[in-house]
């Protein structure tokens, strides 16, 4: 499923997310237009599990395209971060090339402790790979 088509439809699809997602108890997502051609995608989707996914999204709407530039995804169990997702290069980390630059921090010691993240893309929505992961998450009783 590609989102980005257009600004409209991910739009849409942002704005009526508890729709596609029975796991998603209330969103705070707000979709702001930065300028002629930069979208931000901020807030909060809320889980009946308790988690908690944080978002923070920049992209570019340019010639009837929009591309995801860079991100930042949290995700918590009441006020404990149990890992986040970001897409700053770490081009010195070799075990990180074969998802560079999409990485996922993890404990122990997660700010350093970080492994590829195969579910996260620049051009296809990274939403969808998110919210199926809490919900495996809350599934498993895992926290």
């Amino acid at each position: 499923m590609n989102l980005f088509s257009s600004l409209h439809e991910y739009q849409s699809f942002v704005y009526s997310i508890r729709a596609h997602f029975t796991g998603v108890s209330f969103s705070t997502l707000t979709l702001v237009q930065r300028g002629v051609s930069i979208v931000e995608l901020t807030g909060e989707l809320h889980f009946f599990s308790g988690h908690q996914l944080h978002i923070y999204e920049r992209l570019r709407w340019r010639d009837g395209q929009l591309a995801l530039l860079s991100y930042g995804y949290e995700v918590f169990q009441s006020e404990d971060k149990l890992y986040w997702y970001d897409s700053q290069p770490h081009p010195h980390i070799p075990e990180l090339a074969s998802t560079h630059p999409h990485h996922k921090h993890i404990p122990p010691d997660i700010k350093h402790n970080r492994i590829p993240a195969p579910g996260l893309s620049f051009s296809a929505p990274n939403l969808p790979f998110l919210i199926r992961e809490i919900e495996r998450l809350a599934e498993s009783g895992a926290s």
